[in-house]
């Protein structure tokens, strides 16, 4: 006999919030999200959780600095899917420009940004840019792991 749709175990886990444009709203955002990710099971200071804490930290602060609209908050979003090990990060802003990996000169290693879309790219599984409903874009960034692994390593 199959389980009903409400009896079925809940494998994927959904956080939504919208947070101000700031310095304070982009650590904000990357301190709700790995606490989200440590009461659905992936703990704090894992591989995964340290992994995801780096992916909404960057597309955060770059909401902020480069995707800020005077009096317009960004939004993070994170999906768990636990049944095939992949959290997605989203994080939407009302500026209308493309984000754009560092030119091929890099940065001085003395410069203070300008690596963050590298280190995006180097640390998810994938990463992208959708559109979205209204002014702006979602920057997206997926990370696999090994699912129902207790240590949550990458």
């Amino acid at each position: 006999m199959q389980a009903s749709p409400a009896e079925q175990a809940v494998t994927v886990c959904v956080f939504a919030q919208r947070f101000s444009s700031t310095r304070r709203g982009a650590r904000l955002a990357r301190r709700l999200a790995t606490h989200r990710l440590d009461l659905w099971g992936v703990l704090y200071d894992t591989p995964v959780s340290d992994a995801v804490a780096l992916l909404v930290a960057e597309l955060s602060a770059n909401a902020v600095l480069h995707g800020r609209v005077p009096g317009r908050d960004f939004e993070l979003c994170l999906r768990y899917d636990r049944a095939v090990g992949l959290v997605r990060v989203e994080v939407s802003d009302t500026h209308p420009g493309q984000p754009k990996l560092a030119e091929a000169a890099p940065a001085p290693e003395t410069a203070d940004g300008g690596r963050g879309l590298l280190l995006v790219e180097t640390v998810a599984s994938r990463w992208g840019v959708s559109e979205r409903p209204g002014p702006g874009k979602t920057i997206w960034a997926e990370l696999e792991f090994q699912p129902n692994s207790t240590s949550q390593q990458l």
